[in-house]
């Protein structure tokens, strides 16, 4: 089975996730997607995030009605802070039968040569690049890897911290985001303070 991760820390999970996600899933030529909840991004502040439970609670709310698009909480019972690197090489020795992919922005795909190991996770895995805006400039040498699959999806700008600062000014933003997890954040007061 091949399976495309795609992670984030979706701290909301919102409609732009859901459209990659998708569109991955059904033009890609992956068998599932599974949405990978990063416990601690070492790029972010964790002191920004929800609780891990509260965030995969998010992500089943938004994707049980998608039967190849899969929550996956795989990173909690790992080694703090995760490496990508890390996780593929868990995910492969539990689930030998399973080709396993990395999904990602073309801005993260710019950003690649500073992951840690970069070079073991382009040798062993194919990365699906979907188009993002960015300032960063081209790494035409990784945009060319026989491993890296530029995806012609939708081009989708919409930001978890666009939708956090927003419920926090009180702003309605309920578009853009799966009802299910509009009502369990709104439920919840999250983001309001």
């Amino acid at each position: 089975m091949k399976i495309g991760l795609y992670f984030g820390t979706y701290n909301p999970i919102h409609i732009g996730h859901l459209i990659i996600a998708n569109h991955m899933a059904e033009f890609a030529g992956l068998d599932q997607v599974w949405m990978v909840v990063t416990p601690h991004n070492p790029l972010k502040k964790k002191a920004t995030l929800l609780d891990d439970h509260h965030r995969l609670q998010m992500v089943y709310l938004a994707t049980e009605d998608f039967p190849k698009i899969k929550p996956s909480d795989i990173e909690f019972k790992l080694t703090q802070p995760n490496y990508t690197v890390n996780t593929l090489s868990h995910l492969q020795d539990k689930y030998p039968t399973h080709e396993f992919s990395l999904i990602m922005g073309e801005d993260n795909l710019k950003t690649l040569h500073k992951w840690k190991n970069y070079e073991v996770l382009l040798e062993n895995h194919d990365i699906y690049v979907y188009p993002r805006i960015s300032d960063e400039p081209e790494n035409s040498e990784l945009k060319s890897h026989p491993k890296v699959h530029i995806i012609d999806a939708p081009v989708v700008e919409i930001s978890s911290t666009f939708i956090r600062n927003n419920i926090k000014n009180g702003k309605n933003i309920q578009p853009l985001l799966p009802s299910k997890v509009w009502k369990y954040i709104d439920h919840n007061n999250f983001y309001k303070k």
